[in-house]
């Protein structure tokens, strides 16, 4: 049985094609490869990328400044306070009763120097009851107003003259003693204040500890705040990306909670003093010869649009993909860097009442002249044989 021939030119058609294919393969290799150079030079040698980016942000503590039994918890984890908002509270009976003998206390020693007064104004009327110059009944008026005062402290006369022959020219709120008690006083009010624990800054309420009735000491860590307007992002470029990167580049970047729908804008602003193994607990020791070479890699700071952060927020610990344009390196890398500063102002309102607190005491025990500067005085003895 014979078998069929097969054409002549099936051969060569077969491996003109297959010579078509590889031209075809080799062409688009080559346009290919020439699109990825142009992408290269034009566009990808300007951005360096990472994936091993998070987001960071302050962790306020909140912590008691004074010892005490917890009487209220005003905020639980997950919940927004707001700036002054009183989060924690604190029994307030000792420092109460310790703020109420210091007040006493400074009413009485401003009474004290109020007698004084009393005997300097005397002993000057009757230096000039000769000329006529003030009459008989004043001069009586302000004998019974000695007399008055000294019956009532007559015990701290002969300390109280001591000390006012050392004080002239003094009002009775400049006054030594006087200012000693109100140091007493401010001290006692500032301790009863902070039996009110105020949010220093607003934000989220995370890892609260404390509990109703619980004893707190100084120091010991309620829970905590973040506020989230103000987070930033940490990317750990490996060190052969830093070549170029300098503070104050665009950064485009993605999170993965988000997706790429959402692209934030931020720069650069700052570059860690050293790689991440050198803060480690266990810093690796190259030293002792067991040493393998690793890529490094140094944590870059950026800051993040505001605006953006508060129509897509976002929260500590999420994961970004970061891509830094590093065109124009032409700018500073540590010693540009801008200090950032942080501060709250809820617990200067403590001392204006402190203070607010004291001039009323003095107020309210003090003569009618208490603000006007003392004269010398020879003392109590003197004092007596006037009245």
């Amino acid at each position: 049985m014979s078998t069929p021939q097969q054409p002549a030119n099936a051969q060569p058609a077969s491996n003109g094609k297959r010579k078509r294919m590889m031209t075809l393969l080799v062409i688009v290799i080559l346009i290919a490869a020439i699109a990825y150079g142009l992408y290269y030079f034009l566009v990808a040698r300007f951005h360096e990328e990472t994936d091993d980016a998070y987001v960071n942000g302050n962790v306020v503590q909140i912590t008691p400044q004074v010892t005490g039994t917890v009487v209220a918890v005003n905020a639980d984890d997950t919940q927004t306070v707001k700036v002054g908002d009183p989060i924690v509270m604190l029994d307030p009976a000792d420092s109460r009763i310790a703020l109420q003998s210091a007040e006493a206390n400074l009413g009485q020693v401003v009474r004290q120097a109020d007698l004084s007064r009393a005997q300097d104004d005397l002993k000057r009327r009757m230096q000039v009851a000769q000329t006529g110059a003030v009459s008989q009944e004043e001069i009586s008026h302000a004998r019974d107003a000695v007399k008055s005062a000294q019956a009532a402290l007559d015990a701290s006369q002969q300390q109280l003259a001591s000390n006012r022959a050392l004080t002239a020219n003094t009002t009775i709120a400049s006054h030594p003693n006087v200012q000693a008690a109100a140091a007493k006083v401010r001290d006692a009010y500032l301790n009863f204040a902070r039996n009110t624990l105020p949010a220093p800054v607003t934000g989220y309420v995370a890892k609260r500890s404390v509990q109703v009735g619980q004893r707190v000491a100084p120091g010991n860590p309620l829970m905590a705040i973040v506020p989230l307007n103000a987070v930033w992002v940490d990317a750990n470029f490996k060190e052969v990306q830093l070549k170029h990167m300098r503070i104050g580049q665009p950064v485009e970047l993605t999170a993965d909670v988000y997706g790429s729908s959402v692209k934030y804008q931020g720069k650069v602003v700052g570059f860690s003093a050293g790689t991440g193994s050198a803060f480690s607990l266990l810093p690796a020791q190259n030293a002792t010869g067991n040493w393998i070479k690793v890529v490094q890699r140094l944590p870059v700071r950026i800051a993040l649009d505001p605006q953006q952060l508060e129509k897509h927020p976002l929260r500590i610990g999420l994961s970004m993909q970061v891509e830094v344009s590093i065109k124009d390196d032409t700018g500073g890398e540590l010693g540009n860097a801008v200090n950032t500063v942080y501060q709250t102002n809820v617990f200067d309102k403590y001392g204006d009442q402190a203070d607010a607190e004291i001039a009323r005491i003095i107020t309210e025990n003090a003569g009618p002249n208490a603000g006007q500067p003392q004269k010398s005085s020879s003392g109590s003895k003197a004092a007596a044989k006037l009245m």
